[in-house]
């Protein structure tokens, strides 16, 4: 027993998630700044158009309010039970749901969320260095954007060998100034540029089924713009707890702070956008801002920092899974080689299905309604009714499945438009151009 439980110490000294327990509070502020406002904040005004004002800002509230209340929750439970700390999602699933039920309702929607997030990031990294290349040099050839995302990736193939959480909080906390000061570009250029003329508000779908499709696409893409459920525990599980002083106190103040910065980030941007270019906005707003070029190539350049620090923040948990398995199921010994392999391996997978399938907009949505309305929506209130069994009809059951039926809801219609936008954008791809 005593020899399993020393390698069993050693294992959890080296692998990513338990490795470091010295975060301060501001670690999960601005981990939680760069893991939720992704470059998604960028497709909101986009958003806005296919849902139009009313239901937009209505979604657009009602997700801040549901998902602030859900990840209220998951810090909650935490540490709900005495003298063990659920580190990562799966372990809070296991303890719900049951060992093996709770493995196969998690780890399947959670790594979809993560890999997906890192896929979708590879593109926009590639899509703003690019952007970038055009703005700051309009006489140069123009080179694929292939080669962009390889770039992009080069960067990866160094970061992925950071340790741990704690290891990274420079470049996260670099990442979360990035996505206050890119969206406040956005927003600041768009009222600079002004309401623009014959701008219209309706919907931009000839026909009924297009705008319902729209609609639905645009779900999922306010769903992946609050994604950051999928990394909290993780994040929490580096902050020291003792009896006294719990890991929640801390991790809650954290969260706090970056929901304040979602909200100066999100609505700004989202409504000033759709006001000023109705529905003929694009599906990232700096594409729409062309000038002043100097200050949206800047814009772009601020996108690519943020979405190295954001890929690094998903990639983190997946390592860990990955080293996990590894380690303690296939008896590897844990070395840097291991390491090495598994992170370089992981780098490479995500940047060739990014290369293959850049549908930067549909694949938001797609993912977005899938798997992140579940584990961000309504999972955590499945846990919590399971667990704390709240009295029938009390505020707290009330709450919990208004947030189900609202999640089920995101879920169920947002793959469809996504799936419809890749079709539609997919019949004019060719592979690598």
């Amino acid at each position: 027993m005593d020899e399993k439980t020393a390698r069993e110490k050693e294992i959890d000294a080296w692998l990513p998630i338990t490795s470091s327990r010295n975060a301060k509070w501001w670690y999960s502020a601005f981990h939680n700044v760069t893991a939720m406002v992704g470059a998604g904040v960028l497709s909101l005004p986009y958003a806005m158009a296919q849902l139009g004002w009313g239901p937009g800002v209505v979604i657009l509230v009602l997700s801040w309010i549901i998902t602030l209340y859900t990840l209220w929750q998951m810090v909650e439970m935490h540490e709900m039970v005495p003298g063990k700390r659920f580190d990562r999602y799966h372990e809070l699933g296991q303890h719900a749901f049951g060992e093996k039920l709770g493995l196969y309702i998690v780890v399947p929607q959670q790594l979809i969320v993560e890999v997906g997030v890192c896929i979708v990031y590879m593109v926009t990294g590639g899509k703003s260095l690019k952007k970038f290349h055009e703005l700051a040099c309009e006489d140069c050839k123009p080179i694929k954007l292939t080669y962009f995302i390889m770039i992009f990736a080069s960067v990866h193939f160094v970061l992925s060998h950071l340790p741990n959480f704690n290891s990274i909080s420079g470049v996260s906390l670099a990442a979360a100034v990035m996505s206050l000061s890119y969206s406040t570009i956005a927003w600041s250029a768009s009222v600079a540029k002004g309401v623009q003329e014959n701008v219209e508000y309706g919907y931009k779908a000839k026909s009924a089924a297009g705008t319902v499709f729209n609609f639905f696409s645009a779900l999922g893409e306010v769903a992946f713009a609050y994604a950051g459920h999928n990394v909290v525990l993780e994040i929490q599980a580096t902050i020291p707890s003792t009896t006294d002083k719990p890991s929640k106190g801390p991790m809650w103040k954290g969260v706090v702070v970056a929901y304040i910065v979602v909200a100066l980030c999100y609505f700004p941007v989202a409504l000033v956008g759709y006001w000023m270019f109705g529905n003929t906005v694009d599906d990232n707003i700096l594409v729409t801002l062309k000038k002043p070029v100097w200050l949206i190539a800047t814009a772009n350049l601020f996108v690519v920092i943020h979405v190295i620090g954001s890929y690094q923040i998903y990639a983190m948990p997946v390592f860990d899974m990955m080293e996990t398995l590894l380690v303690k199921k296939m008896n590897f010994r844990p070395n840097w080689f291991l390491r090495f392999v598994v992170r370089n391996f992981y780098v490479a997978a995500t940047m060739f299905v990014g290369m293959t399938f850049p549908f930067f907009g549909g694949l938001l949505a797609f993912f977005g309604g899938f798997a992140f309305a579940p584990t961000t929506y309504f999972l955590p209130c499945v846990i919590w009714l399971k667990i704390y069994k709240p009295r029938r009809y009390s505020l707290s059951w009330w709450t919990n499945w208004i947030c189900i039926v609202f999640g089920i809801f995101l879920m169920v219609l947002s793959p469809i438009g996504g799936l419809r936008t890749i079709i539609i954008q997919a019949k004019d791809y060719k592979f690598y151009s």
